[in-house]
């Protein structure tokens, strides 16, 4: 579920509708971030930390924000 929501980046047509602005994360940027869920890197961040960030140094982020909630 992880890989699920990480995998679902904002997107720059959907910000009139989510509020959330658009991100560009390159193909490498995606792989490299799937590529550590995948390891358990970061099985310690709740999923909602991987929902509609950029790369996943943004859903450490947000996991940390999370955390802190």
């Amino acid at each position: 579920r992880r890989v699920e929501r990480f995998l679902s980046q904002p997107f720059f047509v959907g910000e009139v509708f989510t509020g959330t602005p658009g991100r560009y994360v390159t193909v490498a940027e995606t792989v490299e971030g799937f590529k550590q869920i995948l390891e358990g890197q970061h099985d310690d961040l709740p999923e909602q930390a991987f929902y509609m960030c950029g790369n996943i140094d943004d859903a450490i982020e947000k996991g940390s924000q999370l955390a802190e909630a």
